[in-house]
């Protein structure tokens, strides 16, 4: 009798786990073009001579900034120079500097300059949400507080003079 009563339910929790998969959904495209009037918005990305005397000039240092959308756990990489902005969904990246310490100075720090721009459902305009230096080894210094994005600073690719 027992039997009888399991044998049921083990059939169904068989076919409800041969459902299952462990590869999830691919995500739908989203548009990334960011909206010309956020392009030129701020100011224009520093680019003075003397960079070249301390390190690799500005405009041409590559920022790595992550970002995680909390509602679908996605995490994106985004490879910047200086003045670019990177859209992807209802969010807009916008990178304005990049450094980090030279490697005889200590403590070694990596830092970017980032406005991070929303746009809210039903709403045709992008607010600005965050506006400042982020820190890659003090993330809790100045933090980008929104409930479903979260922007982080991965690394700034620049090089000093002497450095092999």
């Amino acid at each position: 009798m027992r039997r009888a009563l399991l044998a049921p339910a083990l059939a169904a929790s068989v076919a409800l786990l041969a459902g299952c998969s462990d590869d999830p959904p691919a995500p739908e495209p989203v548009a990334t073009e960011v909206p010309e009037e956020l392009q030129s918005d701020g100011p224009p990305a520093p680019d003075a001579a003397g960079d070249a005397a301390i390190g690799t000039p500005m405009g041409e240092r590559v920022a790595t900034i992550g970002l995680l959308n909390k509602r679908n756990n996605l995490t994106q990489d985004f490879e910047m120079r200086p003045g670019e902005s990177r859209r992807s969904g209802d969010v807009v990246i916008r990178l304005q500097a990049c450094e980090r310490t030279a490697p005889w100075e200590m403590p070694q720090e990596t830092g970017a300059f980032v406005q991070v721009l929303v746009q809210d459902r039903g709403e045709e305009d992008f607010r600005r949400i965050f506006s400042g230096w982020l820190f890659k080894n003090s993330p809790s210094l100045n933090v980008v507080e929104h409930p479903i994005y979260d922007v982080w600073v991965k690394d700034c690719a620049m090089s000093f003079p002497g450095e092999e």
